[in-house]
């Protein structure tokens, strides 16, 4: 049996216009690129993502009762989605990407703008990534008419990045190895907050992508720097790890799952393109709010073509322009809306 790939009883603002929220969720996180850089240069990828993790974990606190409450009747198969979802995309992707990252700072200064531009170029692989992902595991079908739409928002970002970057720099191979995992890795993980987003409610799922994480996190950073990392925290680096944690991190990442929990994994995994697009777009913000990179024409124009497909995505998804055949993985998590409240 066929059905829809949203849940019906939900018609709420950010369910009506999921795929835009999350691209607005997704352009959230290029805020990042204000705060993860400058770390890079006093911390090593691991002992960064330890303690950002660590001050979203925290902001959970206050809901974890209702949280408890929830987990507890949740299945085998949800706790794992929610174990790979901490272990995988939250914490071996996001060390892998701040380690791409801080690559740059490795390589001559002339050669450091051509690696971040290589890792944000490559993030354009990751809807390949989730929409095969959506097939394969949550039997997602999707209709004729997805695809050019899809194809225009995957040109509309790579407008965006190439108008910033007429000319690729040669391959750094580690940078990009590093990436290319993060991405595989942040695929499935779209995929797999669609089916645990079946079982337990957005706020939930959050909560538990940064808390499970912490001990996977906390062994990598000993195994990386032994408990001599410890000592490489200063007061200084607050602001930093704050801006971190709340925008690209808490905020972001909520509001994410809110509107993941309304939209298909396939459609999701295009809208999240909104995260290149944004980046690219905030290095053409003046100095000091961006980075005084000139606005190029193409810019504009990918901008616009990747909000009009996003946004044409959105209004095919009420006509099951993706469907599947897992009822189960699609039904509301019935505390959400509760949480929410």
């Amino acid at each position: 049996m066929t059905i829809q790939a949203r849940p019906a009883e939900r018609t709420g603002l950010i369910d009506r216009y999921s795929a835009l929220f999350i691209t607005l969720a997704a352009a959230l996180w290029a805020v990042d690129a204000f705060f993860r850089p400058a770390l890079t240069k006093q911390l090593s990828a691991s002992e960064i993502v330890l303690v950002e993790d660590l001050l979203i974990s925290i902001c959970f606190i206050p809901v974890m009762r209702r949280v408890a409450r929830e987990l507890r009747a949740a299945s085998w198969r949800t706790w794992l989605a929610l174990a790979v979802i901490a272990a995988g995309p939250q914490a071996f992707a996001t060390v892998l990407f701040t380690r791409s990252v801080g690559y740059a700072n490795t390589v001559p200064a002339a050669q450091s703008s051509g690696v971040l531009s290589e890792v944000y170029l490559l993030y354009l692989l990751q809807p390949i990534f989730g929409a095969t992902m959506a097939w394969i595991f949550l039997r997602e079908r999707r209709k004729p008419s997805f695809w050019p739409l899809a194809a225009l928002a995957l040109a509309g970002a790579a407008l965006i990045v190439f108008a910033s970057n007429a000319s690729v720099p040669e391959a750094q191979l580690q940078a990009a190895l590093f990436v290319i995992g993060a991405v595989i890795l942040w695929a499935a993980g779209t995929v797999l907050g669609r089916y645990a987003l079946s079982g337990i409610s957005f706020a939930s799922t959050s909560a538990m992508r940064f808390a499970l994480a912490l001990p996977v996190l906390l062994v990598l950073m000993l195994t990386d720097r032994g408990a001599a990392g410890f000592s490489q925290y200063s007061i200084g680096q607050l602001p930093s790890f704050l801006g971190i944690a709340l925008i690209p991190g808490l905020l972001a990442m909520v509001l994410y799952y809110r509107a993941l929990s309304s939209t298909p994994a396939s459609i999701s995994s295009f809208a999240e393109l909104g995260y290149p697009a944004a980046l690219f777009l905030i290095f053409s913000l003046p100095k000091p709010v961006g980075f005084g990179t000139p606005l190029k024409p193409l810019e504009i124009v990918g901008a616009v073509i990747l909000v009009a497909a996003v946004t044409w995505l959105n209004f095919l998804k009420h006509h099951d322009v993706v469907r599947t055949e897992r009822p189960s993985d699609l039904r509301l998590a019935p505390e959400a809306t509760e949480i929410a409240s």
